[in-house]
């Protein structure tokens, strides 16, 4: 038995009801951000004048990217379907916010974006070893059948 199946057993095993609340609080964040994120584009553009060509597509690809995958994937993850492979594929975009992004000079101020990065970082190392739970589209989908 392979290790990734281990542990997807053992999440779906012992996953307690009041961690789904969690999970769904996830979602509605990384949609938040996603949200935020597209709001204040105007950032990028202004980083995008700045940069030769190649550069400002890829920044312009990876803003992009940015905001599906927290969208998209907030709402897959809220509502429960294919929360390990969502959770996977937000996981870079939070290292690198977390790493890349929020670490500077002053981490300590006040209402830092780190500390919500790191929780989101957190939450989705636990959900990809937790999963989807109970209260899921996921297991609805499991009863029914």
């Amino acid at each position: 038995m392979s290790v990734l199946k281990k542990m997807q057993d053992w999440g779906d095993d012992h996953h307690p009801a009041w961690l789904d609340y969690l999970r769904i609080l996830l979602g509605i964040i990384l949609i938040w951000k996603g949200i935020a994120f597209y709001l204040n584009i105007g950032a990028f553009s202004t980083l995008m004048h700045q940069v030769h060509l190649g550069t400002a597509v890829f920044i312009s690809i990876i803003a992009h990217f940015i905001i599906i995958v927290h969208i998209i994937g907030g709402f897959a993850i809220a509502l429960g379907t294919h929360t390990r492979i969502f959770c996977l594929v937000n996981l870079p975009v939070l290292i690198g916010a977390v790493f890349f992004i929020n670490l500077s000079s002053e981490i300590f101020r006040p209402y830092a974006e780190l500390w919500l990065s790191i929780s989101v970082l957190i939450g989705l190392i636990c959900f990809i070893v937790e999963g989807n739970g109970i209260i899921s589209v996921d297991n609805s989908k499991k009863l029914s059948a």
